[in-house]
C-alpha cells in the first residue's frame, strides 16, 4: 500500500488520508527515511547525511530535510546511525541513590546536556555500595554498547571497580577522587567545609561540632578533612566523639539528642541539610534554641533549606553545573575516541542564613 506524499511544505502530512482495507480503517505504517526524501525532495543519502550531522548538506536543504522529520514524525533508527558513525546515541550512567539530592540533581543535570546534544541516557543502578554491584552496573551498560559512562556514587568500592572499564571507553568520575587516574569532575568539598567551619570559628565558637557524612563516601571524607584543616589553622583540636550519620534526617535526630546533652556544643556542622533537619529537630525538642544556644550549618543548599526554622546557612553545590560539565567532558573524549585525564574541580558557594549567630559565651579558643 502507497500513502501519497507531499512535495514540500507543512501542509503535506494532512494529505495523508486514512486508507480503507476489507471495510476497515488501516494504520498507517511508521515513515522512514524514503518518505522524508520525497517529502523534502532530496535523496536518500542527503537525508541520511542529515541525520548524521554532516557537514556537506547546505543550510536550506538541512532545514527542509529536519521540517519533513518533524512532519512525518520520522525517529531515525538509533542503531542504524550507531552503524554509520561508529558510536551509540546513549550515554551510560551509573547511580548509587537517585532519591539524594545531590545525585538526583547532578543525573538531572547530566540528562539535560545530554538532551542538548541529542543523546539519550541510560542509568544503571547500584543494588547496594559494593565492588561486584558496581562492576554489574557497568558490565549491564557496556552491554548496551553506550558512548561513554559517568559514574555519580562517589564510594570507595565504586571507584575501585572503574578499573574494570577498557581504556579506549569515554568515562568521568563524577565527584571521584582526585588522585585516582581517572577523568574527574566534582566539587570542593574541602575548601566548602573549611568556609563553613570558618564562619563559625569567627562567630565566637571555642571549637565546632562535626556530625559526618558515611565512612564509605568520597564526600564526607573530603568534609571531615575541611572541617579538621579549618581547626589545625585555628590551632583547635577537633572535639570528641565524630559523630557519623548515613545522610538521612533520622540519622541527623539521633545525633542532635546526643549533642543536646552537652552544654559546651555550642556550634554544629553536620555534613549534609536532610541531617541537619533531623538535627534542628532534636535540639527543639530537647530545649536548646538555634542559633541563640547553638549554630548549626549544613551542606547542599536543598530547596527546603531557606524555608527551614531557622532558614539553614549552609553550603550551594552547583549540582547543575557539575552535570553540564560532566557531559562536556566525556563527549571532549567521545570526540577525540580516547580517554582524557583531566580533573575539573568546581567551588562551592557560603550561603548565610539565620542558623547561625554570635556565641553567647565564646570563652578563650585553646591552643593545642
Amino acid at each position: 500500500m502507497k500513502w501519497p506524499v507531499s512535495s514540500g511544505g507543512d501542509e503535506g502530512l494532512a494529505a495523508w488520508p486514512a486508507a480503507r482495507e476489507g471495510g476497515r480503517t488501516a494504520v498507517p505504517r511508521p515513515a522512514n527515511m524514503g518518505d522524508v526524501a520525497r517529502l523534502a525532495g532530496v535523496s536518500h543519502q542527503t537525508v541520511s547525511r542529515v541525520i548524521n550531522d554532516s557537514s556537506s548538506v547546505s543550510p536550506a536543504t538541512r532545514s527542509r530535510v529536519l521540517a519533513a522529520m518533524r512532519q512525518l514524525d520520522y525517529r531515525p533508527n538509533p542503531a542504524a546511525k550507531s552503524l554509520v558513525t561508529g558510536r551509540s546515541q546513549t550515554l551510560g550512567v551509573v547511580s548509587f541513590d537517585t532519591t539524594l539530592f545531590g545525585p538526583a540533581s547532578t543525573l538531572s543535570g547530566i540528562e539535560q546536556a545530554a538532551r542538548a546534544v541529542r543523546y539519550a541516557v541510560s542509568v544503571a543502578t547500584l543494588k547496594s555500595i559494593d565492588r561486584a554491584s558496581a562492576l554489574d552496573a557497568i558490565e549491564r551498560l557496556r552491554d548496551q554498547s553506550v558512548a561513554g559512562i559517568v559514574v555519580v556514587a562517589p564510594t570507595v568500592a565504586t571507584f575501585d571497580a572503574l578499573s574494570a572499564v577498557p581504556p579506549h571507553t569515554p568515562l568521568v568520575a563524577v565527584e571521584g577522587d582526585p588522585h585516582l587516574d581517572f577523568p574527574v569532575v566534582a566539587v570542593d568539598q574541602a575548601l566548602g567545609a573549611r568556609m563553613l567551619t570558618q564562619h563559625l570559628l569567627r562567630q565566637g565558637h571555642h571549637t565546632v561540632w562535626h556530625v559526618r557524612g558515611p565512612e564509605t563516601w568520597l564526600e564526607a571524607e573530603g568534609r571531615v578533612q575541611g572541617w579538621r584543616e579549618a581547626l589545625d589553622a585555628a590551632g583547635i583540636a577537633p572535639p570528641e566523639p565524630l559523630l557519623t550519620g548515613d545522610w538521612s534526617p533520622a540519622s541527623g535526630y539521633r545525633a542532635g539528642l546526643a549533642l543536646a546533652q552537652r552544654r559546651d556544643v555550642t556550634a554544629v556542622f553536620v555534613a549534609n541539610d536532610q541531617m541537619a533537619v533531623g538535627l534542628l529537630r532534636a535540639m527543639h525538642e530537647q530545649g536548646r534554641r538555634v542559633p541563640e544556644d547553638v549554630s548549626v550549618v549544613g551542606f547542599d543548599d536543598i530547596p527546603e533549606a531557606a524555608y527551614l526554622t531557622p532558614p539553614l546557612t549552609t553550603v550551594h553545590q552547583p549540582f547543575d553545573q557539575v552535570g553540564r560539565r560532566s557531559l562536556q567532558l566525556l563527549m571532549e573524549q567521545i570526540d577525540a575516541g580516547e580517554r582524557i585525564q583531566r580533573r575539573d574541580i568546581i567551588s562551592p558557594r557560603l550561603v548565610l542564613r539565620r542558623s547561625t549567630a554570635a556565641a553567647a559565651d565564646p570563652g578563650r579558643q585553646p591552643a593545642r
